[in-house]
């Protein structure tokens, strides 16, 4: 992520509704996606937004998210033909991660989550700059009963992630109760809104979904409901999630990078009649495939950056597509391709060329830090 570094610049960026709210609070901004998002704020930073996600609650604006509607007769059973995952597997009130993938090649144009409102209401929360292609996409296969619709900038979203995350909305009269992966309605300040008990940092959280003109009364709710909490930007976000070993489309997923390389496999549908990619995926999957996504975590003093190359003595073996300093375990961490040729076992250490040094670091599986929740 690189910093706003001029008012024409950020004039060709979409705001959040929230924009206001984060100006006062001292953020920084980054563009993400094609928004202007905060990337960590005064008096704190990305250390203290990090460790209160671990031990208090934190708040994000995710608005930058994309969100599309799949309605009409058949609509679950159409999403259910493109994406990866079996929606037949969840009953409406439950949401699921799932792939959008390439039909011939199987890599992922994006990752979202589906919340199975009926079966014929599918709201999917895509990643930004992938949501225009991904309505493109279900738009094109479409059936004459079933409209895609482009919602992106009708609603706002706010994560709100860690220990007492429960306790800030049970104080607001929100329904916590409901488990992972489910949501359910609610009202704050007059507002609906929708909490699903989902999130991207390995803690106890809740996404709510309300709409963009209500945002704004929900964020005050929020910061007003007698709860220790604190605003975090999209660097702790990032650090919380390569924590956890989740992936990041762009880094860890793509159009180049698999599901079955990056040990998503569990998000496809593999007995599904059909699914965008199916044939070429389930070909990579008996084949075994050429690399494969790992963890590393360092053993020298090192921060790995995407982009660095991993070697096994003198041989490169992979590439880091995902490293940071992990603020839990106090030292670097990285996911990486891996060549599943090289046979590295966890636990074998490789090296990383680090701005010309070699880093030594062990390969592991992730997580790097134990969720709260499992």
């Amino acid at each position: 992520m690189t910093d706003v570094t001029s008012d024409a610049a950020a004039t060709r960026l979409r705001r959040s509704p929230l924009h206001e709210r984060h100006t006062a609070l001292g953020a920084k901004f980054a563009p993400f996606g094609g928004w202007e998002m905060p990337l960590e704020y005064a008096g704190g930073g990305v250390l203290k937004e990090h460790v209160a996600v671990r031990t208090q609650v934190g708040v994000f604006d995710v608005s930058h998210l994309g969100k599309a509607r799949v309605s009409g007769p058949g609509a679950a059973e159409f999403v259910n033909s493109c994406l990866s995952n079996d929606l037949r597997r969840i009953a409406p009130g439950k949401a699921q991660y799932t792939l959008c993938c390439d039909d011939a090649t199987g890599g992922v144009v994006d990752d979202i989550i589906a919340y199975l409102h009926a079966d014929d209401d599918v709201f999917l929360v895509p990643n930004a700059a992938n949501t225009a292609e991904v309505v493109r996409r279900l738009r094109g296969a479409a059936p004459p009963s079933v409209t895609v619709t482009d919602e992106h900038e009708a609603y706002a979203v706010l994560a709100v992630q860690g220990p007492r995350s429960a306790d800030l909305l049970g104080a607001l009269g929100l329904p916590t109760g409901h488990g992972y992966m489910s949501f359910s309605t609610g009202s704050v300040a007059g507002a609906e809104l929708t909490v699903c008990r989902t999130g991207y940092t390995g803690e106890l959280g809740y996404e709510l979904v309300v709409a963009a003109e209500h945002a704004v009364a929900v964020w005050d709710a929020l910061f007003a409901a007698g709860v220790d909490l604190r605003a975090c930007g999209l660097a702790a976000r990032d650090t919380l999630r390569t924590e956890m070993g989740y992936p990041l489309h762009g880094q860890d997923l793509s159009l180049d990078i698999t599901p079955v390389q990056a040990r998503s496999g569990w998000a496809v549908g593999w007995d599904k009649p059909a699914f965008w990619g199916r044939d070429a995926l389930r070909a990579e999957k008996a084949a075994g495939p050429r690399r494969t996504l790992r963890g590393l975590e360092a053993v020298d003093r090192a921060i790995p950056r995407p982009g660095m190359a991993v070697y096994s003595g003198d041989t490169r073996v992979g590439t880091i597509t995902s490293g940071t300093f992990s603020p839990t375990r106090k030292q670097g961490i990285a996911l990486a391709l891996v060549d599943t040729a090289a046979e590295l076992a966890d636990g074998a250490e490789v090296q990383v060329d680090i701005r010309g040094r070699r880093a030594t670091m062990r390969l592991t599986r992730p997580p790097f830090v134990e969720p709260s929740v499992k």
